[in-house]
């Protein structure tokens, strides 16, 4: 069973999250401050963090770098009423996985978790494997999907990429291209088309080496 911690100021939000997570089969507890998270996280390790970004006191953002040094495998999720690209590529450059904005959908909320999940099995294989470590940028499915995407077309724009994933807020395939340029997987012409890097045709072959073997596993 999958422990996840919920820190937030809001009572009847850690309440709700708690009913709904439990429901789901996830061991879960709570912290209402940066610090009691903080406090918690030095006693266990929890597999996913649900981390509100603004607190009284120590924020979400700053916690996050004290989770991550004492337990690197922990995800975190920052929860956001104040979602901006700059902001979101902040905190995962602080440690974060993945952010998710108020007010959300208990499925969108859901559905992060479980792809953060299967992110850290996805580095878990990297390290076992020995792979480049490039490979870590594309942890995440949705970067992956999008570097496939790529491959098949050549090139894309921001919002045909958002129409093949179903995303209904193109702010957050924004936000993953940000991250694969940043790691020069990715890049836009002046048509502003993204298309595929040498590294990140490099790092796509990597890719497909690490999944047929984990599959021959």
């Amino acid at each position: 069973m999958k422990k996840i911690l919920i820190v937030d100021d809001d009572a009847e939000m850690r309440s709700n999250l708690i009913e709904v997570l439990s429901a789901e089969e996830y061991e879960t507890d709570s912290a209402s401050s940066a610090k009691e998270a903080l406090a918690k996280s030095r006693e266990q390790e929890f597999d996913v963090v649900l981390m509100d970004y603004m607190m009284p006191g120590m924020s979400g953002a700053d916690a996050l770098l004290e989770i991550r040094k004492r337990h690197p495998r922990t995800r975190i999720i920052m929860v956001t009423a104040f979602a901006t690209i700059e902001k979101a590529v902040d905190a995962i450059k602080k440690g974060a996985s993945d952010y998710i904005s108020k007010p959300f959908k208990i499925n969108d909320l859901l559905t992060t978790i479980r792809r953060v999940l299967e992110e850290a099995r996805f580095e878990e294989g990297i390290k076992k494997l020995n792979f480049d470590q490039a490979l870590s940028s594309i942890a995440s499915p949705i970067r992956r999907n999008i570097l496939k995407l790529l491959q098949a077309r050549g090139s894309m724009r921001l919002m045909e990429i958002t129409r093949e994933l179903a995303f209904e807020d193109h702010t957050k395939v924004v936000f993953h291209l940000r991250i694969l340029k940043e790691a020069g997987i990715v890049e836009q012409d002046g048509d502003k088309s993204y298309t595929l890097t040498r590294e990140g045709i490099k790092t796509l072959d990597g890719l497909k080496t690490m999944e047929h073997t984990l599959l021959s596993d």
